[in-house]
């Protein structure tokens, strides 16, 4: 294949950097295109060090050009011919230098060869990376080079009017002067001017027909692209949008949307400036059985339902109505601001601040007895303008918005028996904007997503469970009714749910395990999951108030305010459950021990580690939950770091060594830790002290007997793990939060701590909070019970 024709057949991108490559007036593509074949056979490397073989190429190269300008002369193309003569004349300036020019038509060549050689490199990649991600590029390059390649028809027809145009003039011009001689001249000349006169008439009509014919070929490549966008990319964009609501780390960036609805838009608007151009062709000269008059009318109408269509789907919501202090988008409180974003997406400058945008609630309220009604507070119109947008877009950001219940006695006038709770309960917003350009004018509108309102912040997280269902099943983005049949999540579809909330979250989502054990709480032990579903009802609403979404939420609350850090290193195993627990301990080194989440307490972790018994067989100890009220006053880790077993007669220890399967503690929550090191000053005003956890050895060995014999019955399992809590292991241990000095002489007897302790009840005001735990820290035993029993006997507290 000749090397033009290759680069012809280019993607768009390619073709950019071929536009860019002739954009100078060097060599004009307009000759690189006409004299392809010929240029392409000459030797121009030689000819640049040749002065008799770039002369000689010189003057063939000027022959070409005016059989080339023969050629148009033939057709009529005056603007061709004028081009034409044009670049000759600057060529024929290098008569004196041939050389020179041989060398810059080399040098094109060369970078075109560059070109392919790019071409060639990058499909040769793809064909090694097959993903989904490099499908996507392929598609959107597919449509880049559609845009690119309907652009240049569009200016193919506007060369083509320009040309009916001076073919029409240059018979009105031979016309009138036919009328002029008309009295003067023989029958023979009239005869003459008379076919002269036919001949461009039937020339003009050949070429009203070629542009008809062609505008309805671009119409249809215009309605492919329209269906294209409309149908498929948009509708990817709002799933993707949907998604990204609930979790997802989906694109939603409109940027290149925007480019191309835009210059679908810009084409279809030169269509009606054609389209005028022909009604004013006709004005000026018509004749029985004009084309135009025949076929224009359905070319109006097709081009203004087309442009319609575009821009009322042009028009979306960026940014879905969001609070600013809510669980996530689409969940909106009473007398709470919230915002929103719309833009669109055909970007025209010169309506920038002249498009006002409008915000109104629930246009067709479902038929519900005591469904609500709102009414929209704050700034409710703005003007779409490109200052907002980061991007430059067209965008109307709505920030100070905010919703008001309907006063009505009875909710409203509904004849369903449909019941709805009120976080079940779904209300659209809309927005409108008039569009009007050129004189073409259309009516827009679009609405958010499905939004939950609330009065009240409890609850905020039954409405979060309502939002995350709703966009996890449905892509009818106006069924407010959804709740009213709510449909089964398959377990595939549900558990890439739950993991887009850990990685919103803490940017880490769920693993195949963790969510293989979250499988395993909902429907108990079984081979293959997907073919599963769960319920809505199972998902929020049985065993309430502690519903799975409840469970599953607390611990989301948890990790993310006090075990983000934690999560994301992935050194906490998270969800497992006991006998899973067990499996995973009992055959790893004294001190191993993972990190679980609790399967009874909501927001609650724990940590289990493995002790040798006295028969040598491994024992699985757990301590108490820790919750919210422990971590936000001891950092997990320093929990873990300092966390002491207190046994009779013995030397409190630190029984975590290992986290599973063998990293030692330190490496794996030593970047965590605290400094180690204590003030540098030589005196010491005050002696530091830190909290820390202990836990009792009572009744541990007796309650522990059964494990290592390997006696007591599996957990059963069940929505919230049920039976799990009471498989055959120690008595979780009792955890208390203590002060502890690392100072040896006030550990050595009772009298100091009492001391201290007198101290603060006689005067608490001139007292250091610094050698107390805080109020919430301290066992539920009231203060002089500290006072008077042995320091062993309350649990080890060290000041």
């Amino acid at each position: 294949m000749a090397q033009w024709e290759s680069l012809l057949k280019l993607p768009a991108s390619y073709r950019l950097q071929l536009d860019d490559l002739y954009d100078r007036d060097f060599l004009p593509m307009d000759v690189r295109h006409h004299l392809s074949a010929w240029i392409e056979k000459q030797d121009w490397q030689r000819a640049t060090q040749d002065h008799a073989l770039a002369s000689v190429l010189l003057q063939v190269l000027l022959e070409n050009l005016d059989i080339q300008h023969s050629r148009f002369v033939q057709e009529e193309l005056f603007l061709q011919q004028h081009n034409i003569r044009r670049y000759k004349h600057k060529f024929q300036m290098h008569q004196d230098d041939p050389c020179k020019l041989a060398s810059t038509i080399h040098w094109y060549l060369e970078k075109e060869k560059e070109i392919l050689k790019d071409v060639t490199l990058d499909e040769q990649v793809q064909r090694l990376t097959v993903t989904q991600e490099s499908m996507e590029i392929s598609c959107q390059q597919d449509l880049e080079c559609k845009m690119s390649s309907l652009k240049n028809e569009v200016q193919c027809m506007e060369h083509a009017v320009i040309c009916l145009e001076e073919q029409q003039d240059e018979f009105d011009f031979k016309y009138q002067t036919h009328m002029l001689e008309a009295a003067t001249a023989d029958e023979a000349l009239k005869k003459e001017q008379f076919k002269t006169l036919q001949m461009l008439v039937n020339k003009l009509n050949e070429c009203r027909k070629s542009i008809l014919m062609d505008m309805n070929k671009l119409l249809d490549r215009v309605e492919g692209l329209i269906h294209r966008l409309v149908d498929k990319e948009l509708i990817d964009w709002k799933r993707r949008q949907q998604k990204s609501c609930i979790g997802a780390s989906d694109n939603v960036c409109l940027d290149q949307m925007e480019k191309w609805f835009t210059g679908v838009a810009v084409c279809l608007f030169q269509m009606l400036e054609f389209l005028k151009k022909l009604d004013e062709l006709v004005g000026k000269m018509t004749y029985e059985n004009d084309p135009v008059k025949a076929q224009k009318p359905a070319l109006q109408t097709r081009t203004n339902s087309l442009l319609q269509t575009l821009l009322k789907s042009s028009f979306v919501v960026e940014t879905q109505p969001s609070m600013p202090q809510g669980k996530g988008p689409l969940v909106l409180r009473t007398n709470v601001q919230f915002s929103a974003k719309t833009r669109i997406l055909v970007k025209f400058p010169e309506l920038n601040h002249s498009m006002t945008v409008a915000v109104s609630m629930d246009r067709e309220v479902p038929q519900i007895k005591g469904y609500r009604r709102f009414n929209v507070l704050g700034t409710r119109t703005k003007a779409l303008n490109m200052a907002e947008s980061h991007s430059g877009g067209m965008v109307a950001d709505f920030r100070h918005l905010s919703l008001r219940e309907q006063k009505s006695a009875s909710g409203g006038k509904g004849v369903s028996d449909i019941s709805l709770s009120v976080t079940e309960e779904l209300h659209l917003i809309y927005f409108d904007t008039l569009f009007e350009l050129k004189g073409f004018s259309v009516q827009l509108q679009t609405c958010s997503l499905p939004v939950v309102i609330i009065s009240n912040s409890s609850q905020q997280q039954s409405a979060w469970a309502s939002i995350l269902w709703c966009n996890m099943l449905s892509q009818d983005h106006k069924d407010v009714m959804f709740f009213a049949n709510t449909p089964a999540a398959p377990w595939p579809q549900f558990a890439e749910m739950l993991s887009w909330q850990f990685l919103s979250a803490t940017k880490r989502g769920l693993d195949g395990a963790q969510l293989e054990m979250i499988a395993h709480r909902l429907f108990g032990k079984q081979e293959n999951y997907d073919t599963c579903n769960v319920t809505w009802s199972k998902f929020s609403k049985e065993n309430t108030p502690e519903s799975f979404w409840v469970w599953f939420d607390g611990i989301l609350v948890m990790v993310k305010m006090y075990l983000e850090d934690l999560w994301r290193e992935g050194l906490i195993m998270g969800f497992v459950n006991k006998s899973k627990e067990k499996s995973l301990l009992k055959k790893k080194q004294r001190g191993t021990f993972l990190l679980r989440f609790s399967e009874s307490v909501i927001g609650g972790i724990t940590f289990s580690w493995v002790e040798i018994g006295s028969t040598g067989n491994p024992k699985i100890k757990t301590v108490q939950p820790f919750t919210k009220v422990d971590l936000s006053q001891i950092p997990f880790h320093e929990i873990i770091r300092n966390f002491q077993i207190l046994e009779a007669e013995n030397v409190p220890e630190n029984p975590l060594l290992y986290l599973y399967p063998n990293i030692p503690k330190d490496d794996a929550f030593g970047k965590f830790y605290t400094e180690k090191t204590g003030d540098d000053s030589p005196y010491i005003k005050y002696i530091k002290t830190k909290l820390m956890f202990v836990s009792k050895e009572n009744a541990l060995e007796a309650r522990s007997s059964d494990m290592e014999q390997g006696a007591g019955p599996e957990p059963q399992t069940g929505l919230y793990g049920e039976g799990a809590d009471q498989v055959d292991y120690p008595e979780p241990l009792e955890s208390t939060l203590e002060t502890y000095s690392p100072d040896p002489m006030l550990s050595s007897s009772a009298e100091p701590q009492t001391d201290e302790l007198l101290q603060y009840l006689n005067n608490p005001n001139n007292f250091s909070a610094d050698f107390l735990p805080s109020d919430s820290a301290l066992p539920d035993l009231n203060l002089s019970s500290f006072i008077s029993m042995p320091i062993q006997a309350c649990g080890g507290i060290y000041l």
